[in-house]
């Protein structure tokens, strides 16, 4: 059937009106003209911290507003390709045409998606912490699938990543593994990732070829910013110092230079591991202890605890999405009822269209509840 190019790309006008409605270009305009004057103050850098916002702020602006203008001088591009194609009744420009017009759809998409992400820390980057929870061995595989998932998630679309911790496990696989993705709005996106994830498939550590279900748990949390006030005394905090480790208990470090950091009050632990010194993994330790506290403080005064970072059991029942490699081959998300029957393509980080899911799925619970 040919394409209704007409229809298609008055929809995505239509849906890029919204964006710019919803965006406000003119006060995002305004904004970046105010943060320029502000970064070119003389006096600027006599403040590191408030510099450091105001450089990120703009440049956050500009990014943006870079995104909404490209996006209409590439559906008037592709105006002008199929007028080209159907003036010259040129059959593979219009071919041409059309492969772009469906580039520009998910593109346009994803743009949509993006302005739905208005949450208090949604702009943030993002700390992202997976356990191993029910399933033994296969439970901690299923970890380190999840993190490499999330680390190739990362790759395919350019965004720094830094892994601060990993906890191995005896015999494969993670207890634990701790890492930052660090572009603006990686919380927004992510955060729908936090909960429950099940994985059913025949063992590749069980000798009968039996077939398995194990759990692990994912949880999202924004980093914390100079600008956050969370300020914790010495004495609530306990830090224990000990040696890093790799898979098989292979000592990494010579110095017992890993930190782990307990929260007295609250009990929440961090572990660092991955820094070259006690130093810097006791400031990284710091930094995620921070953004957790920050976190249960906004809930416990909002209300709001299990929809931010919350506890995960990582076991029967709770589970938000599930991966089944056995007896047949799907990945479902029991929240938003997107799946997909290609769980290989999953696991190397083709999950835009679950964590575009989950942005609609949030946004629509948070109406039904109004």
């Amino acid at each position: 059937m040919a394409v209704d190019f007409e229809t298609e790309i008055k929809n995505l006008r239509t849906t890029m009106g919204s964006v710019r409605d919803v965006t406000d270009v003119p006060a995002l305009e305004a904004r970046i003209a105010d943060l320029e004057q502000q970064a070119a103050a003389p006096d600027l850098w006599d403040d590191p911290d408030s510099a450091q916002g105001v450089t990120s702020a703009l440049s956050r602006a500009n990014a943006e507003l870079e995104r909404i203008q490209s996006m209409d001088s590439r559906i008037e591009d592709l105006e002008a390709l199929v007028e080209l194609g159907r003036e010259e009744g040129d059959a593979e420009t219009l071919t041409e045409a059309e492969g772009e017009l469906a580039k520009i759809a998910k593109a346009v998409s994803q743009l949509e998606v993006r302005t739905l992400l208005s949450g208090e820390y949604d702009e943030r980057e993002a700390v992202v912490t997976i356990r191993a929870g029910a399933g033994g061995v296969d439970a901690a595989d299923f970890a380190e699938m999840l993190m490499r998932m999330y680390l190739r998630w990362a790759e395919r679309h350019g965004y720094p990543t830094k892994v601060m911790d990993t906890s191995y496990a005896e015999e494969a696989g993670l207890k634990s593994a701790t890492f930052e993705v660090n572009v603006p709005y990686a919380y927004g996106n992510l955060s729908v990732e936090g909960g429950t994830h099940r994985l059913v498939r025949i063992s590749p550590f069980d000798n009968q070829g039996r077939r398995q279900t194990s759990f692990a748990a994912v949880e999202v949390i924004p980093l914390i910013e100079g600008t956050d006030s969370i300020e914790i005394p010495d004495n609530e905090l306990k830090i224990d110092v000990f040696r890093s480790s790799g898979p098989g208990g292979q000592s990494v470090n010579t110095t017992d230079s890993a930190v782990r950091m307990t929260h007295i009050p609250t009990g929440i632990v961090v572990s660092m591991q991955n820094e070259k010194s006690q130093i810097q993994n006791r400031a990284a330790a710091l930094r995620v202890m921070q953004s957790r506290l920050l976190l249960a403080k906004k809930a416990e005064e909002a209300a709001e605890r299990k929809e931010l970072a919350g506890d995960v059991k990582a076991s029967w029942g709770d589970q938000m999405r599930s991966y089944v490699l056995n007896p047949y081959q799907m990945v479902k998300d029991l929240r938003t009822e997107h799946e997909t029957g290609n769980p290989s393509a999953v696991f190397d980080g083709d999950i835009d269209a679950f964590i575009e899911a989950g942005i609609r799925w949030r946004i629509e619970q948070a109406k039904s509840e109004d």
